[in-house]
């Protein structure tokens, strides 16, 4: 199967009336036959000066997904000249972003040099296909300041301005729906798939020219957000457009060869928390699985992980314990946007079936990335407005505290964790905890990058209803620095040195899906033996280093 990857892209610092981006097949190493189709990816940002506008070409070649979002490489013989220049008169000189760029000047040798993306990939044996792109600057960044000097046979533009943070579906907007025109077309969503002003998505490509949206399909919770944690959702045809909604969390986890009938391509807008026991992602390696055999193209829209991207935590899931909130090969933080993880396992044969057990499956894949987004952002920083992926995730707080509190919540009447009160996995309480005692107990730790207060709740369903809990809220004060995943871990050490009698796997009534969300036994058994995170932490962040350096190429951003 190919896997391809559409890359909409422009650097920080763009100076033009128009941003254009061309996309085709992935590079690898020169005159090799790639396994799948590449994607050679080329950048166009240009600079005004005067009547003049200088047009910057770039390529990303694999290991350059994982650098920078764009690179000047050098000129060669085979055509694939870095810098070229048109003359545009009377462009729009407005300018975006918060960065600095630079092209080569009037005259210099390289720039007027022609370059032919074709050539270059026929040279290097990638195959190529070409698709341009034009709008004006008003998404992304907001207008800024700018000033362009000369130096050294460079012209250099420094900007700025207050970045904004385009989704996939407006980005795919933009190209006017290029990739979908003509296509039938069914869509994997629910109430978090929305443009920043709070179009959805289904709306959005049910009303695009040239678009036919064909189905929807609802994962866990549902294409609306109706169905409760761990409800059922039932085939049934959506009110507002009349179309087919076919469930992806009832009989069946993944589409049927009848589901899939007719279309063309599936597209994939939901919001990610950046966890992997969050089931949405496990939907869509089932869906990229099920296309793969009908040869049915898979297209993601990328949205922000709003954990970042780069905060990565936890082992790799193990043999034997790949499941429905693990089905993947990833630390339990990975530090990919949905797009990015997509890549990664359809690259990196990790995409084996809902146990791990099957051929890895290959699909035909694109990537709408975002615009304006950076790695070192939260959700906070990106001003899209949040809205729940499922009931529990009211906030982009607590898609963070998921990764925190979620699997201590794992251990059933153990603790409560916020979840049937308006702190969902925000707090750390039961009947029985003195608050007082519980937080001298966490302070006296020193945890870096967070703090904890007590709390007293009434939490309005669940074991608890109605009964008076006690316990810790915490915040994270410096999220670089905390350990996120390790929270809970701390949490139920302190409890089991307070209450000798209470402890975790002993007074929980189960152990649930404890060691398929953590990916292995091995945390339950030996943190079992004393409840010292020390025990522990070594071996839960075993595989950090070596995913980081993995992942680097997958980068988009």
């Amino acid at each position: 199967m190919k896997t391809k990857i559409i890359l909409f892209l422009s650097v920080l610092m763009t100076l033009s009336a128009v941003t254009d981006a061309v996309a085709s097949d992935r590079p690898r190493k020169r005159k090799r036959k790639p396994k799948a189709d590449t994607v050679l990816v080329i950048v166009r940002d240009t600079v005004q000066v005067n009547d003049t506008v200088f047009v910057p070409y770039d390529y990303m070649s694999a290991d350059g997904i994982g650098g920078s979002r764009s690179r000047m490489t050098v000129p060669d013989s085979s055509g694939c000249v870095t810098a070229g220049r048109d003359t545009v008169s009377g462009a729009d000189t407005g300018v975006r972003g918060d960065s600095s760029a630079s092209v080569p000047a009037a005259g210099a040798e390289d720039a007027s040099r022609a370059f032919s993306p074709a050539a270059c990939a026929e040279d290097r044996g990638w195959s190529y296909s070409e698709v341009l792109f034009a709008g004006d600057l008003e998404p992304g960044m907001h207008y800024g300041t700018c000033s362009v000097e000369q130096e050294s046979g460079m012209y250099h533009g420094t900007c700025s301005g207050e970045t904004v943070v385009l989704p996939g579906i407006e980005v795919l907007e933009k190209m006017d729906f290029a990739p979908l025109k003509g296509k039938r077309v069914g869509l994997v969503t629910n109430p978090s798939g929305v443009a920043r002003d709070l179009r959805s998505t289904i709306d959005i490509l049910y009303n695009a020219e040239g678009v036919e949206l064909v189905a929807l399909f609802g994962p866990e919770h549902g294409v609306r957000g109706d169905v409760y944690a761990g409800g059922k959702v039932s085939d049934v045809t959506d009110v507002t457009t009349g179309l087919p909604v076919y469930s992806l969390y009832g009989s069946t986890r993944k589409p049927t060869e009848d589901m899939l009938m007719g279309i063309d391509v599936m597209v994939y807008d939901i919001q990610d928390v950046g966890a992997r026991s969050y089931t949405f992602i496990s939907t869509l390696g089932l869906v990229m699985e099920a296309c793969a055999a009908l040869d049915i193209g898979v297209m993601v829209l990328d949205r922000p992980n709003p954990l970042g991207g780069n905060k990565v935590e936890g082992c790799l899931a193990e043999e034997g314990l790949i499941s429905f909130v693990g089905q993947y090969r990833i630390p339990y933080i990975y530090g990919l946007t949905v797009g990015e993880l997509a890549i990664l396992i359809n690259e990196e044969g990790l995409n084996c079936g809902q146990t791990g057990g099957q051929t890895p499956a290959h699909c035909r894949l694109s990537v709408i990335p975002m615009e304006g987004w950076r790695r070192d952002m939260l959700y906070s920083d990106t001003g899209l407005p949040w809205l729940l992926p499922s009931p529990n995730i009211p906030t982009a707080e607590a898609a963070i505290n998921y990764s925190a509190a979620g699997i201590c919540g794992e251990l059933y009447n153990f603790l409560n964790i916020g979840i049937g009160y308006t702190l969902p996995f925000g707090v750390f309480g039961a009947e029985w905890i003195d608050a007082e005692r519980l937080k001298e107990e966490l302070d006296s730790y020193c945890l870096p990058g967070v703090e904890f207060r007590t709390i007293y709740y009434k939490p309005f369903s669940g074991s608890s209803a109605g009964k008076l809990v006690k316990g810790v809220q915490y915040f994270f004060t410096d999220y670089e620095a905390a350990q996120v995943t390790l929270t809970q871990f701390y949490v139920m050490q302190a409890v089991a040195r307070l209450y000798p009698d209470r402890k975790p796997f002993e007074t929980a009534s189960g152990t649930g899906l404890f060691d398929k969300v953590c990916g292995t036994s091995y945390i339950r058994t030996e943190f079992g033996r004393a409840y010292r995170v020390s025990d522990i932490e070594d071996y839960w962040n075993k595989d950090v280093a070596q995913f980081e350096a993995l992942s680097l190429k997958y980068r988009l951003y």
